[in-house]
């Protein structure tokens, strides 16, 4: 339920511990993962909401170690399923085993029981293996041999996609990528930065003897979670967040026309959720215990682009879908 009222908010106290959670996982993001900070802030987002993120990028952008750092500084389970066309379903839910010994059959849980899971190269599983992936996504549990088995909590699943490379992959349905809350695209290091990755690796920063401690506990994410579920979000910043969705299929009268035409397809009210939940975490990243507009529109690309769909003109003309979302968001009054 929304929180409207202003005897509803957070105390400092409270706000000042999930600050200290949000703290040390960055310092363990920060001393293993060179730069990628948009990486890290889409990671916390996630964390915090129970979001899951699709991220886009060519090989060696550090994305495992992303997710395995964050996994190390939460003391959580961490999975990592490597996707390919012969990938079944029960290798990622779980199966059952029949054991000769005692003649019954045991069920095997597959490595989506866990808290963090990447899911590398989503797109190179069969359709089939995707929705079974996608299926404990929503409903956060797998059904095996008849019985439902709850994944653990928190639960975050990171899945990969590589944008240099087609062949034999399985591009995921648009109604599938709208179950990701956030789709981030992750940029090459600059050389100051490429420098400093090969000066950690001489120095045996990535060894697993020079894993650091774990900078929190489970429990204390779940707190935090509980937490967000709690920042002030005003009506104002929810008819904005509203406004900008409805612009995405209606473009044609907020937009200029050249690039309404692109659009196919908005974005589906999925996308109004996924702002008002990570917009709530944005706040809560920045010490705040309320929304404001700008948590909404440093959100924009990551909720909107795998949302709105582009024309085959726009293809063509290879027009951005950020171009499409930027005008978008220009064309929507801020509160």
């Amino acid at each position: 339920m929304l929180q409207t009222s202003a005897s509803a908010r957070i105390d400092p106290a409270g706000l000042a511990r999930a600050q200290q959670v949000v703290a040390g996982i960055s310092r363990s993001f920060e001393a293993k993962v060179v730069g990628q900070a948009r990486l890290r802030e889409s990671l916390l987002v996630g964390l915090l909401t129970g979001g899951h993120i699709l991220l886009e990028s060519v090989p060696g952008l550090a994305k495992t170690t992303a997710a395995q750092t964050v996994a190390e500084a939460v003391s959580a389970g961490f999975r990592r399923i490597q996707c390919t066309p012969d990938l079944l379903p029960s290798d990622i839910v779980g199966t059952q085993i029949y054991d000769a010994a005692k003649g019954t059959f045991v069920t095997q849980l597959g490595p989506v029981h866990a808290n963090i899971v990447l899911l590398d190269e989503i797109n190179r599983s069969s359709a089939k293996t995707q929705s079974a992936m996608l299926e404990a996504m929503q409903e956060r549990q797998t059904s095996i041999g008849g019985q439902d088995y709850r994944l653990p909590q928190p639960f975050l699943v990171l899945a990969t996609q590589n944008p240099i490379e087609q062949e034999g992959t399985y591009q995921l349905p648009e109604a599938q990528m709208d179950r990701f809350m956030l789709k981030d695209v992750l940029d090459y290091p600059s050389p100051a930065e490429e420098a400093e990755i090969i000066r950690r690796i001489d120095a045996g920063v990535f060894t697993p003897e020079q894993a650091p401690p774990a900078a929190v506990s489970l429990d204390s994410v779940t707190a935090a979670q509980e937490l967000v579920r709690r920042i002030y979000i005003d009506p104002a910043i929810i008819n904005y967040i509203v406004g900008l969705v409805f612009v995405t299929r209606n473009a044609g009268q907020y937009i200029e026309p050249r690039l309404a035409d692109f659009i196919e397809f908005g974005a589906s009210p999925r996308a109004s959720i996924a702002f008002s939940q990570a917009a709530r975490a944005m706040a809560l990243l920045n010490g705040r215990d309320h929304v404001i507009p700008e948590d909404v529109r440093s959100l924009a690309h990551r909720v909107l682009r795998h949302r709105i769909i582009l024309n085959f003109d726009a293809v063509a003309e290879q027009v951005p879908v950020e171009t499409v979302i930027d005008a978008v968001v220009a064309a929507v009054q801020t509160p």
